[in-house]
């Protein structure tokens, strides 16, 4: 069966119940043990089903929408409005609406009159908004963990950041790396706290010191290439950058150039996420690639279960990575 023809009768039927009990289990409601609603939400993800979003709509009087928050910074990355796409599609398919979540939307008040749930991408914790949008009494989804107190959200998609950079210093390391950088965001979200730990854990076990740079989440080219002049004047021996923010890649090229570096060779020049900058950069540049659109339907994928009663609160998805290897770590001949 797949997830257009699977019904409730169908779910009901083959977890040996009747359809109200069924309802009951995958709704949250009713009286139904703990053992049988498991089994039954079991049998539902086993068989794919997915609720009618009218009819759902019609019991719990829901919008059949749900909300998407992207970081303040994110509206001109590359990397977020793929993973946007992504979220739209996959929640078009369950029947529900997207709607991207203006500045400002969760001081309003009244967010759960509008949205069944929602999807709260990158969250950092100086963003003023994140506690009101986790505490807004509707389901949530986070892409990465938050790392701030107070409510947290029902589900959590995460990648392996952490391992996507030990993958590339070492990677950087067998193209004779011996100095790297990183230019990477505070430690104010999941993913530049991953980023920052696994540059210092590799240091301690390789016994060589990873220089670290602070730039903004959302960095520009120009404050990239600021960044890089600074490590390439203060860093002796300096030979590989990797620059974490979407986007500002081009700007390490631009710094190594004007150094009289060549990208390739003299310095070997990295990405911790893939996307246009990196691809369209000469030399085109070694990247993690995130699979944005597929972590954006993998978001979007979760908080439908999470409102059909498919997967438990507090539940963590795991999101695979791929390492994209280019000209700019040829590495010397």
């Amino acid at each position: 069966m797949t997830s257009r023809s699977v019904t409730l009768i169908d779910v009901a039927r083959a977890a040996g119940v009747s359809k109200s009990t069924a309802s009951n289990a995958l709704g949250g409601s009713g009286r139904v043990s703990e053992t049988t609603r498991a089994r039954i939400r079991g049998v539902a993800r086993e068989l794919g089903y997915r609720p009618n979003s009218a009819a759902r709509s019609l019991r719990r009087s829901s919008t059949g929408a749900v909300g998407l928050h992207l970081p303040r910074t994110a509206t001109r990355l590359d990397y977020y409005m793929n993973l946007a796409f992504g979220a739209v599609e996959r929640a078009r398919e369950d029947g529900l609406d997207l709607v991207l979540l203006a500045p400002g939307t969760a001081s309003g008040g009244g967010l759960a009159a509008r949205v069944d749930g929602l999807l709260v991408v990158d969250p950092e914790v100086d963003d003023p908004e994140i506690p009101a949008l986790l505490d807004a009494g509707v389901p949530v989804v986070t892409g990465e963990r938050y790392l701030g107190g107070g409510a947290q959200p029902s589900g959590v998609v995460v990648c392996d950041n952490a391992g996507a950079l030990t993958a590339l210093l070492d990677h950087l390391a067998g193209r004779g790396a011996r100095r790297p950088a990183l230019l990477a965001p505070g430690p104010g979200s999941d993913w530049a706290a991953a980023l920052r730990g696994a540059a210092a854990a590799w240091s301690r076990g390789r016994g060589v010191e990873v220089a670290v740079r602070t730039v903004p989440f959302a960095a520009t080219p120009a404050e990239a290439e600021a960044a890089t002049a600074e490590l390439i004047a203060g860093v002796p021996g300096l030979d590989a950058v990797v620059c974490a923010p979407d986007g500002a890649v081009p700007g390490v090229l631009t710094g190594a150039a004007r150094a009289g570096l060549r990208t390739g060779t003299d310095l070997l020049v990295a990405a911790c996420v893939d996307g246009a900058a990196a691809r369209g950069s000469s030399p085109q540049v070694t990247a993690v690639d995130l699979r944005a659109a597929d972590y954006g339907r993998a978001c979007a994928a979760l908080l439908a279960d999470l409102l059909a009663g498919a997967a438990e609160p507090g539940v963590v998805r795991r999101h695979a990575w791929e390492l994209n290897l280019r000209a700019s770590t040829a590495g010397r001949p």
